[in-house]
C-alpha cells in the first residue's frame, strides 16, 4: 500500500485498486453472490419497485455467514486494511448484494450507510467488487471527503419522488442535501469522484462518504456488485436517532442481539464478527 492511496482514502473517503483480486478469487465472489441472489436473507428487498430506480438488495443474509466468513479468509482485504488505516486489527462485519438489470434501472440516491448503521470512527471500510467492466458514467459516485462531514439523516429509500425523504425524522441529523438538483443548477457545486472499473478491480470507500449512482442503461445492461464491509481499531459505536419514525432502534437492524449491550462510544465490537488481522 503506497502513502498515496493512503492519503487519498483518509482525505477523500474512496480510492480504487487495481487489478486487486485475481481471476480465481473473483469467481469464488461471483459463486458467493450467485448463491446469494438465490438464497436471499430477511433483509433482501426490492428497491423502487414500479420505477426506473428499481434495484435487487440483500444485506447481512445470515444464511450466507457462513460462506461469507469463508470467503473473506481466503481474500487480500484483512492486510490490505490494515495497511491502508495502520490498524492492528481488522474484522470483517457483513455483506451487501446489488443487482440491476435490463437497461432502465436509474441512480441509486445519494446517502450515508452510516445513516443506517450505528459507525463512527476512521477505521471502517467497504469493498465494492464489480463483476462487470463499469464504464465512468455508470460507475458509483461519491462527493470527496464528505465522511469528514456532517452525518445526515438517511433516505427512506422509498420515495422516487424525494431522494432526501428523513428516514429518522427530528432534528438530531441534517437532512439529506438533493445533490441532483444542486448538479444540475451549478454542476460545479459538489467535488465529485468516479471512476470507471475493470473485473478485478475493487473500490474502497469509507461508509460515511456522500454516494450514490451507479445507473444502468442499453449500452451497460446489467451490474452485478458484491460489497463487503470491514472494521479496524478506530471503529465506535455511535447509536443512530431514538426515537426514529423509521423503527430503527439505536443498533439500527443487524446484529441487534449482538450489538444491544454496546454505549455510545465503545469501541465496536462482537464475537460475531470475523478476525481477519
Amino acid at each position: 500500500m503506497d502513502e498515496a492511496t493512503r492519503k487519498a482514502f483518509a482525505e477523500d473517503g474512496a480510492v480504487p485498486v487495481k487489478g486487486l483480486l485475481n481471476e480465481q478469487q473473483l469467481a469464488r465472489c461471483r459463486q458467493v453472490f450467485d448463491w446469494g441472489i438465490e438464497n436471499p436473507g430477511p433483509m433482501a428487498c426490492s428497491l423502487f419497485d414500479g420505477t426506473v430506480h428499481k434495484t435487487r438488495n440483500d444485506n447481512a443474509n445470515p444464511y450466507a455467514k457462513g460462506r461469507l466468513d469463508e470467503l473473506v479468509g481466503e481474500l487480500p482485504f484483512g492486510r490490505l486494511f490494515a495497511d491502508l488505516w495502520g490498524s492492528d486489527n481488522v474484522w470483517y462485519f457483513a455483506e451487501e448484494l446489488f443487482l440491476k438489470s435490463g437497461g432502465n434501472s436509474g441512480r441509486s440516491p445519494w446517502h450515508q450507510d452510516t445513516s443506517y448503521l450505528p459507525w463512527k470512527g476512521m477505521h471502517f471500510g467497504n469493498a465494492w467488487i464489480s463483476f462487470e467492466a463499469v464504464p465512468k458514467q455508470n460507475a458509483l459516485e461519491v462527493v470527496r471527503g464528505s465522511h469528514q462531514g456532517p452525518r445526515h439523516d438517511g433516505t427512506t429509500f422509498q420515495n422516487a419522488e424525494d431522494p432526501t425523504d428523513p428516514l429518522h425524522g427530528g432534528d438530531v441529523w441534517p437532512r439529506l442535501p438533493n445533490i441532483e438538483v444542486g448538479r444540475r443548477a451549478n454542476p460545479a457545486a459538489y467535488d465529485i469522484l468516479s471512476w470507471a472499473t475493470e473485473p478485478g478491480d475493487v473500490l474502497l470507500m469509507h461508509p460515511g462518504v456522500l454516494h450514490g449512482g451507479g445507473a444502468v442503461d442499453p449500452a451497460f445492461p446489467d451490474r452485478h456488485t458484491l460489497v463487503l464491509r470491514f472494521f479496524g481499531d478506530d471503529a465506535v459505536f455511535s447509536p443512530l436517532p431514538q426515537p426514529s419514525i423509521s423503527g430503527f432502534t439505536a443498533a439500527g437492524v443487524l446484529f441487534l442481539e449482538e450489538l444491544a449491550a454496546l454505549k455510545d462510544g465503545d469501541p465496536f465490537r462482537a464475537t460475531c464478527f470475523r478476525q481477519l488481522v
